[in-house]
């Protein structure tokens, strides 16, 4: 009796076959789970803009202030969080939105990337943020408002306040959470909870000389998840214009960077 069976030859065809369909199908299924982690991710942002809104409700319009006791380098409370000492993480339970989020919690970006952490202080910057940042300059503080400064602790005050709904011209615009974090030595990423525009505001002024350090991280296909001041949620993809941060480093190298335009428009309140 004779016996059907494979020939070498069509085994190894059909391995190859195989290995080709493997090749062409395995990038499109990590796209695929790349852009679902994505899609959660727009969500979770997206809840965060809803509950600064219900904060901003209960606070006689008032949105949550970004860190009110940066000026003085304490660092100890911000809008994510507390710790009692600087070389611990932020406890999410004391962020001033934990009542108005489910789980009283902030959630981790599921595309964060391996963020560095450690005890010490360089390595905690603003661990707890759930790779989140916040627009500090021009929602979570009034670094943005002259008159904030006129009187003698000024630099303070614009700190300890933040900006009312009824001010945000055009909240479709206006950034107010989006997916961030920095680099202090060019090789591996920390938590860092404020979305930096591209440039400075000091005592009121725009210092269009003066660029921030890159915040906004790209981590989803080249893309970062923006949170709008109305609620929608989208993603941008990064602009070809680098900086190096103040820690010398090169943001793009680091996945950092802005979205067109590249200026304060998509930040600032008009």
């Amino acid at each position: 009796m004779r016996k059907n069976a494979f020939s070498l030859m069509e085994l190894l065809v059909v391995i190859a076959m195989a290995g080709l369909m493997l090749g062409i199908l395995f990038p499109a299924v990590r796209s695929t789970r790349a852009r679902a982690r994505a899609a959660i991710c727009q969500i979770q942002i997206r809840q965060l803009v809803i509950a600064n809104t219900g904060y901003a409700s209960d606070n006689d319009g008032f949105l949550c202030v970004g860190a009110e006791d940066i000026w003085d380098n304490a660092g100890l409370r911000r809008w994510h969080g507390v710790r009692r000492g600087l070389d611990e993480p932020f406890d999410p339970a004391g962020s001033p939105l934990s009542g108005y989020l489910a789980n009283r919690r902030i959630k981790q970006c599921p595309d964060s990337p391996a963020f560095l952490t450690g005890r010490a202080w360089q390595y905690n910057f603003e661990q707890g943020c759930g790779g989140y940042g916040y627009n500090l300059t021009y929602i979570g503080s009034r670094l943005w408002d002259k008159t904030t400064y006129a009187g003698k602790w000024g630099y303070k005050e614009a700190y300890r306040k933040s900006t009312k709904t009824s001010e945000l011209a055009n909240p479709t615009q206006t950034l107010m959470f989006a997916d961030t974090a920095i680099s202090t030595d060019g090789v591996n990423l920390i938590e860092y909870s404020f979305a930096e525009p591209p440039f400075a505001v000091i005592a009121g002024q725009l210092r269009a000389d003066m660029l921030m350090s890159a915040s906004i991280h790209f981590r989803h296909l080249g893309h970062a998840n923006v949170g709008w001041s109305d609620g929608h949620v989208d993603g941008r993809a990064r602009s070809p214009v680098n900086a190096i941060n103040a820690y010398g480093v090169d943001s793009s190298s680091m996945g950092l960077g802005w979205f067109e335009p590249v200026d304060n428009t998509m930040f600032d309140l008009r």
